[in-house]
């Protein structure tokens, strides 16, 4: 259901003459539409709830004339929000919750609109054989026909040839369930999620540093009060902009802000000091920082001696990144280098974020353990309105990878080789811990397996759109295509879903409860607000169905609170302990930090006070060294490519995609390069260029800006179709998170013609 923006004189869209020229109205216009203009606003914009011309609406209300509490479906902030069954399609604001306090961007406040029922599943489709059309079918028909193609897969081939990919936007007591069947009832070792691709690489160096793993250590209040804060490869401005208040906070309050980017973002205009780094250099970045920081005297020896080990090691390895060695791999000026080293050395406090620009590398795990030893060695850990910090990108990237869908990871954070963790959770489940698989496949490393030879052939996913979503994804998609059977569920039909065999219609945000754990930690609850269509069940419901059919009649309860009852029980003694923690405590407090192992315990806001969660209690430096990227330019593709989200769209948008208003502000691909460049390549503002890359090409119009480096080209990843620009990424893998480098690749770029037009689902699912 492609809109076409609504487009100026000159045949641009407002959203880009707002983003590119100095119109001050279509500033404003655009600002109002996306939630930027910091204004308080008591409901949606009128009409976000349908498409236009439809009369469809979400369901009927649970409790007729009452506003209900809970949250965004999209980014890891999970926004607070109420809706009210009265006012359809609305969203109206909730300015207690102390995330937001009200404030929302325009995906959240346009959310309704997927809950209309002419832009969603209603009802099950199945393929009758490969190559036939999908078709409505019933719940019997559909569930029976999944549980004997697995039977059979598990019969032929072992339980290791089913597999099951999960979302990191899925509710907490969802990735619960969907780990405990893939172990319990399936007995597979292969269940991974996309998740793997967000924040993995920050996940390991955080557990490698402090012994545990949680996005913030500390609350997002924190932020205005630190003296130097540095956003390394992040751009809340577009990616979740209800956080930038706290940006606009810390400035007012005489803090300093550094953004790391190879493009000039929104985020980037508000800082004071703008590190535009070539892509792969933050890794380099970083120990030249830290090297600057040794050599002006500015570590805080005390705090190295008396809380830290490793330090002489990775002293070492700064040492061996001097200035002009780093200008030379970053393209960042020793001046600036020397600029930033002082600003957060001489902060009274001083913390770094990272986001997926540096994390989405196939060293990305070592590329930010080199910015948390950038922390530790001046002292900025472990105390107030100091430290690391990950900024999650999806919706339950956190609560997603604590309870179960992970690879290498049982409920609580526990790892599935442990002998006691395997024995507490066997023990919850009612099994024997040794009929509990071991670890498996990451995620890339699952999708390649697809129908090849000791791979999985029959595979179960959910709340994912690796079609679109994943490196290298025409490859992907192959893959997808190779299966005895793919069973998809998901809201929409995405373009994954287009490929299943059998494709099963479940709840979303509001037609559902659930708890989600967002980027502080902080574990809030979604109250369901409305009944979902007739034909729609959870995929609680499914499990529970699937896995009677499979042998297994107890243990999945359809009911979400009672499934977060045993997730407690699963999780309790684990790192992230949820065992104090209940539904009537969320609502009461809007939101519970973990560890909560206790009714009495008060949660954890801020970790690490005390000691770091290592056997010694003491961080640990991480001694590590620049290297290439696993793909760097050269004569026959010598440009970087880099990749990311703009403001209107989310994700894979399957779901953004779907929304009018949305559509309208970014309505397609676009390829942004530097004047100097076009003018090389003989291109003006909205031709067609080719991006090709060792895996594929992707064509979209050119976005002409002196915001991006020379060297560097940038694509978004919300589409399909010519423009898909994971038809380019590539899978490298980091050697300790398993995640991809979507955050670099080597590609030219060449006119091309005729300029593609927006690409239909059908065609997108090619």
């Amino acid at each position: 259901m492609s809109v076409a923006a609504p487009r100026s004189p000159g045949g641009v869209s407002e959203a880009y003459r707002a983003r590119n020229t100095g119109d001050p109205a279509a500033k404003r216009r655009t600002a109002t539409l996306l939630g930027m203009t910091g204004t308080t606003r008591t409901a949606a914009a009128p009409g976000a709830g349908t498409a236009p011309g439809s009369a469809a609406a979400p369901g009927s209300a649970t409790a007729p004339g009452s506003a209900t509490d809970t949250h965004c479906p999209y980014c890891a902030l999970q926004c607070g929000m109420r809706l009210d069954p009265a006012r359809p399609g609305e969203v109206l604001e909730r300015p207690e919750f102390p995330v937001n306090l009200g404030a929302l961007c325009g995906k959240g406040r346009t959310a309704p609109a997927l809950l209309a029922r002419d832009v969603r599943l209603t009802g099950p489709l199945l393929r009758d054989a490969p190559g036939a059309p999908l078709r409505s079918a019933s719940w019997p028909e559909a569930l029976d026909r999944v549980a004997a193609a697995v039977a059979s897969t598990r019969a032929e081939h072992g339980p290791d040839a089913v597999g099951v990919f999960g979302g990191g936007g899925l509710t907490n007591e969802k990735a619960y369930l969907l780990g405990k069947f893939a172990r319990v009832v399936l007995g597979t070792a292969n269940i991974d999620y996309n998740g793997r691709f967000c924040m993995s690489s920050a996940a390991a160096a955080h557990r490698r540093a402090f012994g545990l793993d949680r996005g913030l250590p500390f609350p997002l209040a924190d932020i205005p009060h630190t003296g130097c804060l540095v956003l390394v490869g992040a751009n809340p401005a577009e990616t979740m902009p209800p956080a930038v208040r706290y940006l606009r906070e810390l400035k007012e309050n005489g803090g300093r802000l550094i953004v790391v980017d190879p493009r000039r973002t929104r985020t980037a205009e508000l800082a004071d000091l703008h590190l535009q780094t070539r892509p792969g250099g933050d890794l380099a970045l970083a120990l030249g920082l830290l090297h600057l920081v040794i050599a002006d005297g500015l570590v805080d020896e005390e705090f190295v001696e008396s809380r830290t080990t490793g330090f002489e090691a990775a002293r070492a390895c700064a040492m061996a990144h001097w200035p002009d060695r780093v200008e030379r791999i970053t393209g960042v000026p020793e001046h600036q280098l020397g600029r930033a080293a002082r600003m957060f050395g001489e902060a009274p406090s001083a913390m770094v974020l990272t986001a997926r620009g540096p994390e989405q590398h196939s060293k990305g795990t070592d590329t930010v353990g080199a910015w948390i030893d950038l922390c530790l060695a001046t002292g900025n850990s472990g105390r107030p309105y100091a430290g690391y910090g990950c900024l999650t990108g999806q919706g339950n990237g956190q609560g997603g990878r604590e309870h179960g869908q992970k690879a290498d990871q049982l409920p609580g954070y526990r790892s599935i080789e442990d002998p006691a963790a395997r024995e507490h959770v066997a023990a919850v489940w009612g099994v024997e811990a040794d009929s509990l698989p071991g670890p498996g496949r990451s995620a890339y490393e699952l999708l390649e397996s697809l129908g090849q030879p000791g791979g999985v052939r029959a595979l179960l996913l959910a709340g994912s759109n690796p079609a679109v979503s994943a490196p290298d994804a025409a490859h992907v998609s192959r893959r997808l295509r190779s299966l005895d059977l793919l069973v998809v569920a998901d809201v929409v039909l995405s373009e994954t879903a287009r490929l299943a065999d059998v494709v099963l219609p479940v709840t979303q945000w509001a037609e559902e409860d659930g708890t989600t754990t967002n980027l502080e930690g902080r574990v809030i609850l979604r109250r369901r607000a409305f009944d979902p269509p007739e034909g729609v069940r959870s995929e609680l419901w499914v499990l529970r169905e699937l896995a009677a059919r499979l042998g297994v009649p107890e243990g999945f309860p359809a009911e979400a609170e009672a499934v977060f009852e045993e997730l407690r029980r699963a999780s309790a003694g684990g790192d992230a302990d949820y065992a104090g923690i209940d539904y009537a405590r969320i609502a009461a407090e809007d939101g519970v930090f973990w560890p909560c192992p206790t009714p009495r315990h008060p949660g954890t806001p801020r970790l690490f006070l005390d000691r770091f969660a290592t056997p010694d209690g003491r961080a640990r430096f991480a001694a590590v060294t620049h290297r290439p990227a696993g793909e760097e330019p050269d004569e026959a593709y010598p440009l970087y490519l880099t990749t990311g989200r703009v403001l209107a769209q989310y994700q894979s948008g399957a779901q953004t995609r779907r929304v009018p208003e949305l559509n309208a502000a970014a309505p397609g691909p676009y390829v942004e390069l530097h004047p100097g460049l076009a003018a090389r390549l003989g291109v003006t503002d909205g031709e067609a260029l080719a991006v090709t890359s060792r895996r594929g090409r992707a064509v979209a119009p050119a976005r002409i800006s002196d915001a991006i480096r020379p060297d560097t080209v940038f694509m978004p990843f919300h589409w399909a179709g010519a423009g898909r620009a994971n038809s380019l990424t590539n899978p490298a893998l980091d050697p300790v998170s398993r995640m991809p480098e979507f955050k670099l690749c080597a590609v030219r770029v060449e006119r091309a013609e005729p300029a593609p037009r927006h690409a239909t689902p059908e065609e997108a699912a090619s």
